[in-house]
Formats: structure tokens, C-alpha cells, sequence
């Protein structure tokens, strides 16, 4: 799908849309009849959005705010590349997907320079914000800062996965809204357009099977559509999570 720069509702509710369509792949009457699409995007104004389990602010913010389909806890947009990608058939279980998927990210990172990790903290009950936070599903730079805050929605076996890229965050109105330094920022050469380019051709590698990933992952094609409309193959099981 084409990469957007728009505001946090229509963000919001275009990735829903993936899901829905994901979930239709088998009824071509309705969907797309695709099993996999995958976009990224840009936001219009400076947005916090929430997880689907947080309260709204309890005072007026200064910015838009919006609440995300997925969970996990708030996060500041706009000097930062998201990106979004379902599936009708994903690996089995939210451990197994986020590992999946973390190597599709790092994969396009490390071809520009940048060497991640997986986080090692336990998940927090209220870690504040997402970046304060970094677990198994998250990605780490060799310097401990997380780079990479991701969060799911699992629906009658089908996934929404989401996150945000922090290129160069905004310093003062990240340390007025979560009390905190932000992650450094990545150098001048790693640009938004850059690391879109660098994560489509990682997706298209890896959903081809050119470079196939160390974990288990159903059989794929890309479609003859849009450069950025992936199809997927293969048998899945039912999510545990």
C-alpha cells in the first residue's frame, strides 16, 4: 500500500481496515483476496496515541491524541516512521509472531547500519510510556535504547501489528509529556524515505523466500498490485495469545 502522511484517526482506522481485509482474504466477494498487507506512514501533526487499554489523558493535551486499536502504552508520533502489517495467517502465538516480524525489522535496519536487538526487560504493568519499556517484542540498539516499540491485535486468527520507528524525536515535548530523555537520534543518513525503502525490500526478500528467516513462516508471493501489497501462503494454527 502506498506510504500516507495523514492524521491519527485516519492512521488508526486505515490499519484496521488491513485487518478487516486480511480477514475477508478468503471471501473475494468482499476483500482484497490477499492474506498479507503492509504499509508505512507518516503523521500529519505531532500525535500521542494510547493503547486501547489506557485512559485518555485526564487533562486537555496540547496535541492531537488518539487510541490505538492495539495495547501497549502511549507513544509520541511525528518525528518517527510507523509501520503496519496483517496477516491472515501468522505464526502461531504472540512470542513466535513478534520474533518473526523483529527479524523483518532489524533485517532492514542492519542493512542501513543500525545492529538490533530484542529487549530483555519483563513486561511492566505501567512502564509510563512504550520507549520506557523494552521487552522480548521490542528492538534495541548495542547502546540499550530502544529503537523499535511495536504492539499487536489478534482477531479470529488474523493479525494487526504495529510501531514506531524513532528517527529523531522531539527532545523538549518528549521530556514535558513522560518526564524523560528520549532515544538518541539515529544519524542523518538513516531518513524516513531511506528506511521505508530499506524495510520494503526486506519484506520482499523475505516474503519471496530469497532470505528466509531462522523461524518458521508460511509459503508467500508478492501480488501484482501495489509494490507494498503482500500476499501470503501457507497453513497456520490458531493464536494462543
Amino acid at each position: 500500500m502506498p506510504s500516507l502522511i495523514a492524521p491519527g484517526e485516519q492512521q488508526m482506522a486505515l490499519d484496521l481496515w488491513m485487518l478487516d481485509q486480511v480477514e475477508m482474504s478468503q471471501n473475494k466477494l468482499h476483500g482484497l483476496g490477499v492474506e498479507a498487507l503492509v504499509r508505512f506512514y507518516r503523521w500529519q501533526e505531532t500525535c500521542l496515541s494510547i493503547g486501547r487499554h489506557q485512559v485518555w489523558p485526564s487533562s486537555k493535551c496540547a496535541i492531537e491524541v488518539v487510541q490505538r486499536p492495539s495495547g501497549g502504552s502511549s507513544v509520541l508520533h511525528g518525528s518517527d516512521l510507523c509501520y503496519a502489517i496483517a496477516l491472515a495467517r501468522p505464526p502461531r502465538g504472540r512470542r513466535l509472531s513478534y520474533e518473526c516480524l523483529n527479524q523483518w525489522l532489524s533485517q532492514a535496519l542492519q542493512q542501513l547500519g543500525q545492529e538490533l536487538n530484542h529487549g530483555e526487560q519483563n513486561q511492566s504493568a505501567n512502564p509510563g510510556h512504550c520507549f520506557a519499556n523494552a521487552t522480548a517484542a521490542d528492538l534495541i540498539d548495542q547502546g540499550g535504547n530502544k529503537r523499535i516499540g511495536s504492539a499487536q491485535l489478534w482477531r479470529r486468527g488474523s493479525l494487526l501489528q504495529h510501531g514506531s520507528i524513532q528517527l529523531r524525536p522531539q527532545k523538549q515535548l518528549w521530556q514535558q509529556l513522560f518526564q524523560q530523555e528520549p532515544p538518541p537520534p539515529l544519524p542523518e543518513t538513516i531518513t524516513s524515505d531511506a528506511l521505508e525503502a530499506a524495510l520494503l525490500e526486506q519484506a520482499q526478500g523475505w516474503l519471496f523466500r530469497n532470505h528466509p528467516l531462522a523461524l518458521p513462516w508460511p509459503e508467500a508471493a508478492l501480488t501484482s498490485g501495489s509494490a507494498a501489497t503482500l500476499s501470503a501462503i501457507g497453513a497456520s494454527d490458531n493464536p494462543i495469545g
